[in-house]
Order: C-alpha cells, then sequence, then structure tokens
C-alpha cells in the first residue's frame, strides 16, 4: 500500500507546484480538502508516461512529493527575449489562486456584461463572509444569473470554484448554461434527461455520475429524486452549489428541502436567488437562511435586520442603488392595458348558470358534493374565464372523480347525483359555445392584428399566457388560420406536458432574431426565470392568474434589463352581463392595475397583500370574490403592515459606493498578448501546424484547429455549442469585447444557433488554460530559468504562500531577493521586474552564462524569504482576526440566545434544542479555526535575474 504524505510537506502543496507520485512527474492544478482523506490533489502529468494525464491523489493514501526550493536547479533560457522565463513567470501567477482574504474583484471587470456597479457589490458582499453564502433576492429582470456567474468566476479564480453544482427548474437549464459560457467562459454539463443517458453510456454502471464532470447544471425536477440521487449526493463535496428559483426549497418534508438539506453542508460556497424568497411564515424564511449560516436565526418569529444582513441582497428597478445605472438598457413598460370583452349570448348563458347555482347560488349553497364546497365553484368561475374548453375540462374532470367515488353496487348517492346533473348542464353551456361566439377569441385575434401579428413579413412577436393547456391548445388550433399564419412554423406551445429538451429547444428558438415564430403560448412554468425579451415586447394575459406575483412574475419575462423598447402588456378580461360576475370581473381588473402601480412605486408587488406566495394571494383573491369584500380593501395600495414582512423589514441593501477591484499582477498588457506568445512557444509553426488564421480589423481574433488534447478538454463544453458551431474542427475567439458582443448578439438575432460562432477569449477560457498548463510543463523538474536582466546584482524571484486549514491560499507574496554582501534585501517582485525593464521588448544576447555563484545563493534566498514571509505572516494574521472577530461575536451571541430560548421548553424539547446548539456551536467554532494560517509556508524559487555583465 503506498504510503501518506508526510503532514510536513502538506504546506508545499499548491497549484503550480511540481511533485512526484508513483515514480512519475505531475503537476499540481488544485488543490482541496476533503473530510476524511486529507487533501485530494488533482495533477497533470508531465513525464513521459502520463503526459498530459490527468489524476487525482489524496495525502492519506498517497505519498505526494513536492520539490524542495533548496534543491532548485538553474538552468540558462536561450529563448528569444527570454520569452520562456516570462511566459513560465506569468503562467505561475495565472495558477496561483488569489488568497482567501483578497476581496477585491479580480475577473468580474474582464468578462462579457455591461459594468454595473449594483451586480459588482452583491459579488463584493459574497467574499467578504466566512464563507461565500448569500441570499440574492433582487427583484425580476435585475439579473441575478450575472451576479452568480460573477461570484462563480471569481471564486475559480481564487481556487475555489473547481467543483461546481448549478441547480435550476429544468425549462432554463439550457438559458443559464448560455449565459455562464458565453459571458464567462464557465462551461457547465447539463444533466437534462438527455446528458443523463450520454453520461451513463461514459462511465461504469456503479459510478457516481457527479464525479465524471466537475461542472454540471441540473434541474431540480430530476435531482430531487433522494431515493435516486440520495446516495450521489451525499458522497460527493462540491465548492460551489447554485439553486435557483430558491423559494421551492422552503417547505419542511418536501422533497426539494430535503435535497436542499443534503447539498448545504456539503459545499462550501452556496448561492441560493429568487425574486420571492420567502412566503409569508418567518419560520420557512428561517429555513431558508439556515441553509446559510445555521448561526444566523434564533428566533423564527422575531427575525432582525442584524441576523442576516450578512447573507442577503435585495434591490429593485426603482432602487437608489440601481435606477441611475440602468440608462436605456431598460425602457420603461406602458401604462398595462386591460381589455374589457363584451360577453356572447351564449356566454352570458353560461356565466348565468356559474352565478346562480354555483358562485352566488339562488338556493344558498353550490351543488357540490363531498369536501370543497366554498372553493370549487370559484375553480369552475377560473376555468371559465380563461375558455369555455378550459370549463369543459374541469368539467368532465370531476364528474369522472364523481364516478369513481360512487358507491360501485348503488351508484352516486343525492348529493353526487344533484352535483353531476349540475355539472352536465354545464357541459351543454360550453358546448354552445364555438370559435364565432367566443368573445375573447375574436378580441384577441383583434389585439395581435392590432400589434402586427399577421403572414407578412412583420417581425412583431407576442407571448401569450393563459394558466389552462386545454385553453393554449385551443388557441394553438384557432389563431393560425385567423391571423393567416403557418402553425407549424410560426406557433409554439410551451407548457408542463412537454419534454425538457423541447422546453427548452422552443426558449431558444423564440429567442433567435430571425425565427419564423411569431406566437409563444405558455403556461405559467414560464413565468419563473425565462428570458423573453430579447426580440419581444408584447406580452398578453389571455387570463389573469388571481395572483399578483405571478402578474409581476409573468411580466418580468419581457419587462427586464435589456429591453430596450417599451414592454406592451394586455390583458383579456371577459365581462358577462350578469350583476355578480360583473362585480367579480371588477376585482380581476384592479389586480393588473394594482400590479403596476406597485412595480413603479415599490419595485415589486409581493408586499401589497401580504402574503408572499401565489397561492396564498391567491386562496385571498378567491375569498374577496366569495364574500364580496371590497376591492380596495383586499387589493391595497400599498403594502400591507404588521404581520411578518421580511422585504420590508429589511431592505437588503449594499449602498452606493463603487465596488473594490483587485488587479491581480501581469508581465503581459492584456490577456490577448499573453496567448499570441504562449502560442509561439508552444509551436514551432504554429500558424500551419494548428492553421491558425487572424483578422487584420481586429488583432485579437484568432482561428485554428485545436488539437487533440484541447479536444480532449473540451468535452465539457455545452453539446449544443460544440455541435452547432462545430468547435472541435475550428475554434474561433477574439478578446474584444465590441466585437464578442456584436457576434453574440449577431447569433441571437439570428435564426440557426444562439450561441456565437466567435467566442469570447476570456482568461478563464479553457484554452487560456490549456495554454497555460503548456508553458509550466516546459520548465523541469525543480528547474528555474535565469536571465540576463537591468539589475546591478543577482536576484531570486521567489513564491511564497501560506495556506489555512482548509488548504486554500492564504497570503501570497511575490518576493524578489537579493544580497548586499551577506545582507539580503526581499522587496517586490513586480517592482523590481519593472524596473529591470523584463518585457517582450527585451532581447536575449546568447552566449554561456556562468550559473555557480547564483546557484551556491539559492538556499540563502530560500532562507531569506521564508524571514520575509514569516514577518508579513504576523502583519496578515493581525488583519484576519480582526476579520474572524466579527463572526466570532455573532456566533457567541446565537450561542447565548438560543441557550436563553431553551430554557423556556419542556425538559425534552430543552434537551434537543441544547444538542443542536451545541452541534453548531462546534461546527462553526470549527469553520472558524479553519481560515487561521496554518503550517510552514510554500517556497518556490521561480527564476533569477543576473546583471548584464555575467559571463
Amino acid at each position: 500500500m503506498a504510503d501518506r504524505t508526510p503532514n510536513e510537506l502538506l504546506p508545499l502543496l499548491a497549484a503550480g507546484a511540481q511533485v512526484v507520485v508513483r515514480d512519475e512527474e505531475w503537476l499540481v492544478r488544485s488543490v482541496a480538502q476533503t473530510p476524511a482523506d486529507g487533501l485530494l490533489v488533482t495533477c497533470m502529468g508531465t513525464s513521459t508516461l502520463v503526459k498530459d494525464t490527468e489524476a487525482t491523489f489524496f495525502t492519506e493514501l498517497d505519498m505526494i512529493e513536492p520539490l524542495r526550493p533548496e534543491e532548485t536547479t538553474l538552468v540558462q533560457d536561450q529563448s528569444p527575449r527570454y520569452r520562456d522565463t516570462r511566459l513560465y513567470l506569468e503562467a505561475m501567477i495565472r495558477k496561483t489562486p488569489i488568497p482567501a482574504t483578497q476581496t477585491g474583484l479580480t475577473v468580474s471587470d474582464g468578462q462579457l456584461l455591461n459594468k454595473l456597479e449594483y451586480q459588482r457589490r452583491a459579488v463584493h458582499k459574497s467574499l467578504t463572509g466566512l464563507r461565500p453564502r448569500l441570499l440574492i433576492a433582487d427583484a425580476v429582470g435585475l439579473g441575478k444569473t450575472l451576479e452568480v456567474g460573477m461570484i462563480l468566476s471569481e471564486l475559480i479564480r481564487r481556487g475555489r470554484g473547481d467543483k461546481i453544482l448549478v441547480v435550476t427548474p429544468r425549462h432554463i437549464l439550457e438559458q443559464f448554461q448560455h449565459e455562464l459560457w458565453t459571458r464567462f467562459a464557465i462551461p457547465l454539463v447539463r444533466l437534462d434527461s438527455e446528458g443523463i443517458q450520454r453520461v451513463r453510456r461514459n462511465i461504469p454502471a456503479n459510478r457516481n455520475p457527479f464525479t465524471y464532470y466537475k461542472r454540471s447544471i441540473i434541474s431540480i425536477d430530476t435531482l430531487k429524486n433522494a431515493g435516486r440521487y440520495r446516495h450521489h449526493l451525499e458522497g460527493i463535496r462540491w465548492d460551489a452549489v447554485v439553486i435557483d428559483e430558491c423559494h421551492n426549497l422552503v417547505n419542511k418534508g418536501t422533497l426539494n428541502n430535503q435535497l436542499a438539506r443534503i447539498l448545504a453542508p456539503r459545499t462550501e460556497s452556496l448561492l441560493l436567488t429568487s425574486a420571492t424568497p420567502h412566503n409569508g411564515d418567518p419560520e420557512s424564511f428561517a429555513e431558508l437562511i439556515r441553509l446559510l449560516d445555521p448561526t444566523a436565526v434564533t428566533d423564527a418569529k422575531n427575525i432582525t435586520k442584524d441576523d442576516i444582513s450578512h447573507l442577503y441582497v435585495r434591490r429593485h428597478k426603482g432602487h437608489d442603488e440601481v435606477k441611475l445605472e440602468l440608462g436605456d438598457k431598460w425602457a420603461d413598460r406602458l401604462e398595462p392595458r386591460a381589455v374589457l370583452v363584451e360577453a356572447t349570448p351564449a356566454e352570458n348563458v353560461l356565466f348565468g348558470e356559474l352565478a346562480d347555482t354555483w358562485t352566488h347560488p339562488l338556493t344558498g349553497q353550490p351543488p357540490v358534493a363531498g369536501k370543497g364546497r366554498s372553493l370549487f365553484p370559484w375553480t369552475l368561475f377560473k376555468s371559465a374565464l380563461s375558455s369555455h374548453h378550459a370549463l369543459a375540462q374541469t368539467v368532465e374532470n370531476r364528474r369522472k372523480n364523481l364516478a369513481r367515488d360512487a358507491d360501485p353496487t348503488h351508484g352516486l348517492d343525492p348529493a353526487q347525483q344533484a352535483e353531476d346533473d349540475a355539472l352536465a348542464k354545464l357541459s351543454d353551456h360550453c358546448a354552445a359555445i364555438d370559435d364565432e361566439s367566443s368573445s375573447k377569441l375574436q378580441a384577441l385575434i383583434d389585439q395581435l392584428k392590432e400589434i402586427g401579428v399577421t403572414k407578412n413579413k412583420s417581425s412583431k412577436r407576442v407571448v401569450i399566457f393563459s394558466e389552462r393547456i386545454a385553453t393554449l391548445d385551443w388557441l394553438a388550433r384557432t389563431l393560425p388560420d385567423a391571423l393567416g399564419l403557418d402553425r407549424a412554423k410560426h406557433v409554439r406551445e410551451l407548457h408542463g406536458g412537454v419534454a425538457d429538451i423541447k422546453q427548452m429547444e422552443i426558449i431558444e428558438e423564440f429567442g433567435l432574431g430571425d425565427s419564423k415564430i411569431k406566437l409563444l403560448l405558455t403556461g405559467d412554468m414560464a413565468s419563473e426565470g425565462v428570458n423573453l425579451h430579447r426580440q419581444c415586447h408584447h406580452l398578453i394575459h389571455f387570463d389573469l392568474p388571481w395572483s399578483l406575483i405571478t402578474i409581476e412574475q409573468r411580466n418580468g419575462r419581457i419587462d427586464r434589463y435589456g429591453q430596450e423598447h417599451s414592454p406592451d402588456i394586455r390583458a383579456m378580461i371577459l365581462e358577462p352581463d350578469h350583476d355578480a360576475c360583473t362585480g367579480d370581473v371588477r376585482v380581476l381588473a384592479r389586480l393588473l392595475e394594482r400590479e403596476d402601480h406597485a412595480h413603479r412605486t415599490f419595485g415589486e408587488s409581493g408586499s401589497l397583500l401580504g402574503l408572499h406566495t401565489s397561492k396564498l394571494e391567491e386562496e385571498a383573491i378567491s375569498k374577496t370574490l366569495r364574500d364580496g369584500i371590497d376591492i380596495d380593501v383586499a387589493i391595497p395600495q400599498a403594502p400591507a403592515e404588521g404581520g411578518f414582512d421580511i422585504m420590508a423589514l429589511i431592505g437588503g441593501a449594499t449602498g452606493q459606493g463603487n465596488a473594490p477591484s483587485h488587479a491581480a499582477p501581469s508581465l503581459f498588457a492584456s490577456n490577448h498578448d499573453f496567448v499570441a506568445e504562449a502560442l509561439d512557444a508552444a509551436y514551432a509553426d504554429n500558424k500551419h501546424e494548428l492553421d491558425i488564421a487572424t483578422d487584420p480589423v481586429d488583432p485579437t481574433f484568432m482561428a485554428l484547429n485545436p488539437p487533440r488534447d484541447l479536444q480532449t478538454r473540451f468535452r465539457a463544453l455545452p453539446q449544443n455549442y460544440l455541435r452547432e458551431q462545430k468547435v472541435l474542427k475550428r475554434l474561433r475567439l477574439t478578446a474584444n469585447t465590441d466585437i464578442a458582443n456584436a457576434k453574440l448578439a449577431e447569433a441571437l438575432d439570428g435564426d440557426k444557433s444562439q450561441w456565437p460562432e466567435v467566442g469570447f477569449l476570456s482568461p478563464l477560457h479553457p484554452f487560456v488554460e490549456w495554454l497555460t498548463d503548456k508553458v509550466l510543463v516546459t520548465i523541469g523538474r525543480n528547474e528555474a530559468p535565469v536571465m540576463i536582466a537591468d539589475v546591478d546584482r543577482p536576484t531570486y524571484c521567489v513564491q511564497g504562500m501560506y495556506s489555512n486549514g482548509r488548504g486554500q491560499p492564504q497570503l501570497v507574496e511575490w518576493l524578489a531577493v537579493s544580497f548586499d554582501g551577506s545582507e539580503p534585501h526581499v522587496t517586490d517582485l513586480f517592482d523590481v521586474l519593472k524596473a529591470a525593464n523584463v518585457s517582450p521588448r527585451m532581447s536575449n544576447p546568447g552566449g554561456d552564462l556562468d550559473l555557480s555563484t547564483v546557484t551556491d545563493g539559492v538556499t540563502q534566498a530560500v532562507a531569506a524569504a521564508r524571514a520575509g514571509l514569516a514577518t508579513r505572516r504576523s502583519e496578515h494574521d493581525d488583519h484576519l482576526e480582526e476579520r474572524l472577530s466579527e463572526p466570532t461575536k455573532r456566533l457567541s451571541d446565537w450561542e447565548t440566545r438560543s441557550n436563553t430560548l431553551a430554557m423556556n421548553m419542556d425538559r425534552s424539547r430543552r434537551s434537543d434544542a441544547e444538542r443542536y446548539t451545541g452541534a453548531v456551536s462546534r461546527d462553526t467554532k470549527a469553520l472558524i479555526d479553519s481560515l487561521r494560517t496554518r503550517g510552514e509556508p510554500l517556497v518556490r524559487v521561480l527564476a533569477v535575474l543576473m546583471p548584464g555583465g555575467t559571463r
């Protein structure tokens, strides 16, 4: 059995280090702590037998021997312009994670998105806590996905984002995957029904599918199957987990909640997103917050701002932090229009029957047998407001249920028979209505013609929402002929009955500029998270949901950041002539009006009724209709006071200043310059070997045929992107953000693919990582290059790094060590490199250098570097303790409050509470302690600069 790695060697294991394992040479790519097997060290092979092979080793199971800095062999750099040394230094900079204590944004500004400070402040906040754990509750349309992408980018650059799991509703899997790849160069393998089958074909039957790819995205509907996936989830740890639309997690006992409870303790970073993060129940909201930090909330009934301010971000369009930055990138919506439609005679007969028999029964009681006496009549009314087809289906389903519940021998009892007879009458009234006598259908056709949805070349598109699949099916059958459209070409249906792959295809197709789709008929599954604004600014509610929250979510599909045309929102509202129905319809019309008022005044409408879930709002509106409550009392203009309203209690603000930035050092003017020179170094004749093409108009553009080892790395890229853009045959990249944005827009405006044919050369792009690794393996085992530069004495370029108890770089120093006699001088490396004119403009005079003197000084240089690092560690640790003092105090206060609260419980509950408090306290103290600096520093001699007269 292989030996374990001695503890004294653990500090020497870090990204970029050269190690020997099983008598082969490896380059360390990342290091992560595991619960039981020590450090997990991910390496790439550099010696002949394992070259370009990726492997992982555990320090408790393998002897991983890092090469000692005192034994560094110095070799003269013979490359032109000392290219090898400069590239090696740059590669080491890029491979070295940004320290965990550095919270300034490092790579976010180098991504393909507009620089918005309100988004950057949210990213910075996520980096300032004990661990990046944040609830992003920005209102609909503000860019929560972009904030997630920025945070993940920062974590990757810090060496804390190697293994990522993103969980979303199934219909937005590809949309989320598209955003993270095209804007941040973060590839997520999509594990939809097709993706899981593909992974299963590539791995052994007993292999955990979540270990096959480092970064994946899966739907919550698929993953929540705890019986099928729980053992896989429990056997793996993530660096970061993202759960989109996290309000679906709050109810204890549900599969979604079980999933969250499995994932939360098994990830270092946890990002939750939702525009509606609580349901009005403080205990449910506390459940969500405790996923992020078990010590945040003591008493769920008394949540304060101080309890969760470190975990929570919430802004809206009208917020002072936001509105000045949006500019013309979010056009103001037009005033929504309620299109009142006079019912036809046949419809009036139907609604008269509904009112007199069911919703406002003349007999005093509706003919409902069994449960649902107060609710079912309003279910019928709501179906009828959608369409006669929806009502007919509701009636049919109810009659089937009655028949199923009937006595097998005697049939329906008298109460059941009375209800069935009344339902049969409704069914006859539905059958009496045809397309010509459906007033809303005719009015909708008129509205669509007014907007310009016709068979001509008009580019107008409309999203039409309905809650009922029967209504959507009916509209899909009738609208094409009425408007002169081709159903197969111009109309798409999107609802929960459509397969997940097809859902994503429809959303993608609707977002393409040259797509032939003119009408998207969709249910409320598309009211959350889906971006429909790129090519569309018209939305029609064919039936209005009885919820302000759902109306707001629907409207947010086209009313969001990036919408350059004023959103045009309309609602079809049927007006029967029955007096009771007239009052009911007025309530629904007021919903549209109130949502718009709240949107403009408060930024969101979820607080108006103080209920915070669509279901509770629908129940409240049903009660309003049933009891005849005054409209203005039922639907106030301002948020309700009193009760639990965390949105009103906590603003979730992040201030108005600029988020701090941290510019990582670099020896190159740009990412493209590094890539171009690294390609020249890797291939003697790269233009022919890789068939590289450039563009005189865009100096940063390059197209090339990816070699086999690069193709292997691309296996994790989005499969649609690889297939549609044929990336494995020809890779096209640009570092010009304007051109990259234009290419992305061009793809979205086309009709073939939403994936741009020219990608953005992000610093995190797998192509750049591939080149960086190629540079690192050019320097041999425990070697350091020597070059001539403008220095007056030999200068050793040294990297020093301390890590914390979690294996994360805590303090990284780049040092220049020289000697005046025997006196060492330790200064900043990059100041020295700049003064020494180390740049692509320098020349290499060649000839042989006498390396004996500088070789003899390696040991002393390492010792001097260690001494300098010890001094800087002391200063660093003082600042670190200040940073840890706040969470330490927060833990202490939580313990005190929790124990005080437990004193008022009965003996059994008190014992359980005290055990829970003790366990959480121990875990949190261990977490805090693990963030402190540990062990000896990693020291590496990277290069040596010699004066020009040395020979």
